[in-house]
């Protein structure tokens, strides 16, 4: 028998613990080939490198490059203006920037949103850090990227020394800050 004709005798509640222990098996599956961003090593030559990047500015023309950071440490944050946590994290990033401004760079990726809602979004939460537009999510699929937010802390050759899942903290950006030296 076809796993369809055996998912048509199943009843809508034991489809849906079956949709939901997948989702919890890749998302486990995700956890660990990426990590969880909470361990304790310093960068090392076996840590992957961050992807490179080239987006449309959000709101105003150029680009938002990762390579325009090259040798500079930087903080890349997927989010988008209907997210939920990503109303909490953004004012949050904001401020944090405003604070580091110099010592460390920090990229948004604005991922599959509309620019005006995500130049509403941006403006409100005070977000001064450079924001590339995301619409078709190729970004954030190469990254791994599976739900948002999610925040990547890399060292000054770009290499991902702190990954957060769902919004980050001021403890995170204290630790993922003191990983990317």
């Amino acid at each position: 028998m076809s796993a369809e004709g055996l998912l048509r005798g199943l009843s809508r509640g034991r489809k849906a613990v079956i949709a939901v222990s997948t989702c919890c098996l890749v998302a486990l599956a995700l956890i660990l080939a990426f990590g969880s961003g909470g361990g304790s090593s310093q960068a090392s030559s076996a840590q992957p490198f961050a992807r490179k990047f080239t987006l449309p500015a959000l709101g105003h023309p150029g680009v938002v490059s990762l390579s325009q950071y090259a040798g500079r440490p930087v903080i890349v944050n997927f989010f988008a203006s209907f997210c939920g946590p990503c109303k909490k994290e953004t004012p949050l990033l904001g401020s944090f920037y405003r604070a580091r401004h110099g010592q460390v760079a920090v990229i948004g990726v604005d991922v599959n949103d509309g620019a005006a809602a995500a130049l509403r979004f941006v403006r409100a939460a005070r977000a001064s850090y450079p924001i590339g537009a995301d619409t078709t999510a190729a970004t954030a699929t190469g990254y791994g990227v599976v739900a948002i937010p999610q925040t990547f802390f890399l060292d000054a050759a770009h290499r991902i020394v702190k990954r957060v899942f769902g919004a980050v903290t001021p403890a995170d950006l204290a630790a993922g800050l003191a990983r990317m030296r």
